[in-house]
């Protein structure tokens, strides 16, 4: 259970929201206009003359009829060769992620080999190659097809049993759907399963959200990523239009996550991620070789990010750019035989510095301070002079342990690694938050 410092922390945060990180997923709010696709022919450039190893995600929306997914897919194939023909055979693809519907059969292998044709995908399952299946649409052949076509880590999306009504305790609480796909996963042996879990609808219950999280605990995925409905990943937006439950009850279900999976062996990664003790993350972050990038954490190295199909966030070094986000204006762009760019971000200095900071932080749990400043030039105490006020009070909490030369975040603190990496992000909400911790921390 958890104690009344973290409650406190857990209701100056957005009630109870895994808040937005720095480093983490690419924060759209600042995107705009003014980055196009001439950007990105530029950073594909530099990224072949470079030889930078990649991270390819790809989006297969859900929702389509056949006439509207016909011309996504014909366009995609289109999206593939153009952004292709500017990268080098010898660019690796270590991290690659398949997000959104699950394919049929015929798409997944049309669309596989498109892929293959055009990039490196490694072999002997050297790299990272992800896939999300919904619980609904997917069975054992479908399984074995993603196994085969070199997917080895799988996420299976847990949707609403009624997206039109309030679903019946029953349906939401029946574990053999997911039981049957992680079987299919272990048999055919995926290198990780992942659950997805969110929290936050009006139809939840601490109580009953608590039994579904045992529920799926006794299935022993790899992974669980737990999630607020009310800011839900993009497979679960029509979620988010639904009635949530109470701010103290969303609350409640935060904690029982924590109390729950870390009581199971889980450790809390970050980003509502959480991970068994011998899965590939928790052994990168105790090795010292845990990574983040805009698709979450990795256990490989940087990479340039590209991404294709609608929505598609792509990131080279301090550049980030995002495809269209209608359908139309996609189909429109790449019939011209241009890209579907429409908008973006370039990363100034404070903002990278700030980003990398915090990728070190969550990732290692520690930051060495004396050679972040020697690396970078600043005086981490004068520039980081608000962060490192609350830090403070935290540190007198018994969440970070602070000293002239690191920041370590202790066990009671992994439950808030989030904010506090979110204490250094530009604009941070939980700056504003310094005088409620003063305040708590005085209480004390």
């Amino acid at each position: 259970m958890l104690d009344p410092l973290h409650r406190h922390w857990q209701q100056t945060t957005a009630h109870g929201h895994w808040p937005e990180e720095p480093g983490g997923h690419a924060d759209t709010r600042r995107f705009h206009a003014g980055i196009g696709s001439l950007d990105v022919l530029r950073a594909l450039r530099a990224s072949r003359q470079q030889h930078r190893p990649l991270s390819l995600s790809v989006q297969l929306p859900a929702g389509f009829d056949n006439q509207q997914q016909d011309a996504y897919l014909r366009c995609l194939q289109r999206e593939i060769a153009l952004v292709g023909c500017h990268l080098g055979a010898d660019q690796r693809i270590e991290q690659f992620q398949l997000s959104g519907a699950t394919p049929s059969a015929q798409v997944l292998q049309g669309l596989m080999e498109q892929l293959r044709r055009r990039f490196n995908f490694l072999e002997h399952e050297l790299g990272d190659y992800g896939v999300e299946v919904d619980l609904h649409h997917t069975d054992w052949a479908t399984m074995g097809l993603l196994r085969d076509q070199g997917f080895n880590h799988v996420s299976i999306g847990v949707p609403d049993c009624r997206q039109d009504a309030v679903p019946s305790a029953a349906c939401c609480q029946n574990p053999a759907p997911i039981h049957s796909l992680i079987d299919a996963a272990r048999t055919f042996d995926f290198r990780s399963v992942s659950v997805d879990l969110g929290y936050g609808h009006a139809w939840q219950t601490p109580d009953s959200f608590a039994r579904k999280l045992a529920t799926l605990i006794e299935l022993e995925p790899d992974r669980l990523q737990v999630f607020d409905y009310a800011k839900p990943p993009a497979r679960y937006a029509h979620s988010a239009r639904q009635a949530p439950c109470s701010a103290a009850d969303k609350a409640r279900m935060r904690q029982l996550c924590f109390a729950q999976l870390l009581a199971a062996g889980y450790q809390h990664i970050g980003l509502g991620q959480f991970v068994r003790a011998d899965d590939d993350l928790a052994i990168a972050q105790e090795r010292g070789r845990l990574r983040r990038n805009c698709q979450g954490f990795t256990r490989h190295g940087y990479c340039d990010h590209v991404g294709l199909g609608l929505g598609a966030i792509s990131q080279f070094d301090e550049l980030y750019t995002q495809n269209a986000l209608t359908l139309a204006h996609y189909l429109q762009a790449l019939d011209n035989d241009q890209l579907a760019t429409f908008r973006g971000w370039r990363c100034e200095a404070d903002d990278q510095l700030r980003q990398r900071l915090a990728e070190r932080l969550a990732c290692d749990l520690e930051l060495d301070i004396q050679a972040f400043e020697a690396r970078y030039g600043v005086d981490f105490t004068q520039y980081f002079a608000s962060a490192w006020r609350q830090l403070e009070a935290m540190s007198r909490a018994g969440l970070v342990e602070l000293s002239a030369r690191y920041i370590s975040i202790l066990p009671a603190g992994r439950v808030e690694v989030d904010a506090i990496c979110q204490l250094f992000a530009p604009s941070s909400p939980g700056l504003s938050l310094h005088q409620q911790w003063v305040d708590h921390d005085a209480s004390l």
